[in-house]
C-alpha cells in the first residue's frame, strides 16, 4: 500500500538527500523512516473549562471488556499501514499550465502504484519525484496531450522501476 506525502517537513526532510535516481526530465530523491505525525490539539469545546475536568464524578466508571493494549493492536492488525510514502513535486517554472502539472502528477501517482504493486516494489520510506526540467513546448500539441501522457509515463516507469529493482 502506498500513502502520500502532504507535510511540508516531509518534502523537505526528503528533498535535502541526494537524488537516487534520474532522467531527463526527473529526479527521485529518498528518505527512510516515516512520515511526521504531530499530536492533534484537542479542539475546544463551547462552554467547557479545565475547572470541569477537576471535578469527581459520582458515576461509575465503564467495565472494559478488552484491555486498550489489545484493542490498539487489533485496530492496527485489521488495518493495511503504508510501507512508502510518496510525493510528488510539479514547480511551475517548469510547468506552466496547471493542466500540465495535473497530468505529471497523475503519471507520478499511477507509475508509483505499478512499481509498488510489483514484486519488487519499493522500498519502505518517504519517496518524492521532481520536475525537474521542463519537456519541450513546441514538441507537444497541446499542455495536455496524449503525446505528453505517455512521454511522462514512459519516463516516470523507467525511474521508479529502476529504484524498485534496487531493494
Amino acid at each position: 500500500m502506498l500513502g502520500r506525502i502532504v507535510r511540508s517537513e516531509d518534502f523537505e526532510r526528503v528533498l535535502a538527500q541526494p537524488a537516487r535516481a534520474r532522467s531527463p526530465h526527473f529526479a527521485v530523491h529518498f528518505a527512510s523512516g516515516q512520515p511526521s505525525r504531530p499530536g492533534k490539539k484537542p479542539d475546544a469545546v463551547p462552554g467547557h473549562s479545565e475547572a470541569a475536568d477537576n471535578k469527581l464524578s459520582t458515576e461509575a466508571e465503564p467495565v472494559c471488556q478488552q484491555a486498550v493494549d489489545d484493542r490498539v493492536l487489533a485496530d492496527l492488525a485489521s488495518q493495511r499501514v503504508p510501507q512508502a510514502w510518496l510525493g510528488a513535486v510539479v514547480p511551475k517554472r517548469h510547468a506552466r499550465r496547471a493542466v500540465t502539472r495535473t497530468l505529471i502528477k497523475r503519471q507520478i501517482r499511477s507509475a508509483a502504484r505499478r512499481v509498488d504493486a510489483a514484486a519488487n516494489g519499493l522500498e519502505p520510506g518517504l519517496w518524492v519525484v521532481r520536475l525537474r526540467a521542463p519537456f519541450d513546448r513546441g514538441a507537444f500539441p497541446s499542455a495536455a496531450s496524449g503525446a505528453l501522457r505517455s512521454a511522462a509515463r514512459v519516463e516516470i516507469d523507467a525511474l521508479l522501476s529502476k529504484c524498485g529493482a534496487r531493494t
